[in-house]
């Protein structure tokens, strides 16, 4: 961990709800189905072994999966064909089969992974969820970018920002995108005040030896 991160994370306390955003802890209570006494929050973390997988955030069940390197602020952001289909390799091992283009099942353990559908060029990544109706066990698949929204409205400014120095050093967000869809509530203008941080974080990750050399899956 660079110094800067050490030192950009230990600027924000412990991870804590906005008061108007939802109970992220609540969606917790769905994941202690266990198999060999290990409860399936902790199976899932399996993923983060994968360069292209990561958990981006376990108390809201979210997984990432790698978009790009660099961004323009008018791409196209969804969870692509080749995404998705990695997605799907690396949960088979943990039973899943997907079952339609946007549900993969653990049918024994009774959990979804979801991948919501893409809705429109000019949606804003903010609503990815929002028309993905999920149970409490259930988890999303998402692109970079649409996790770190999820985040952003979940948590209060100071705690997302945390969250997301750890996110954009292993799957880089398209934060000018993120930035132009700000709405003009309290805890969005409040959180535009860590996107210059973000964006350094970023470019001195993505010029590193870990992820310098990685390419978009295809």
């Amino acid at each position: 961990m660079t110094g800067f991160l050490s030192a950009l994370i230990q600027r924000f306390p412990s991870p804590r709800r906005s008061a108007d955003a939802p109970l992220a802890n609540d969606l917790a209570d769905g994941r202690t189905r266990t198999v060999g006494g290990r409860p399936f929050a902790d199976r899932v973390e399996v993923l983060n072994a994968d360069p292209y997988l990561m958990i981006a955030d376990s108390p809201l069940q979210l997984i990432s999966v790698f978009d790009d390197l660099h961004y323009d602020r008018a791409d196209l952001d969804m969870v692509s064909g080749p995404m998705r289909r990695r997605a799907a390799d690396k949960l088979a091992p943990l039973g899943f089969k997907q079952i339609s283009g946007s549900v993969l099942e653990n049918r024994a353990e009774d959990i979804r992974v979801l991948l919501p559908k893409f809705k429109a060029l000019g949606a804003s990544p903010f609503d990815a969820t929002r028309y993905t109706p999920r149970r409490e066990q259930d988890y999303f698949i998402l692109s970079p970018t649409q996790a770190a929204c999820q985040i952003i409205d979940n948590y209060a400014p100071d705690d997302a920002a945390r969250q997301l120095s750890e996110l954009v050093v292993k799957h880089p967000v398209n934060l000018l995108r993120i930035f132009d869809f700000l709405e003009r509530k309290a805890a969005h203008t409040a959180f535009k005040d860590a996107i210059g941080q973000l964006t350094y974080l970023q470019r001195q990750a993505v010029s590193g030896t870990t992820l310098k050399t990685r390419r978009a899956l295809r």
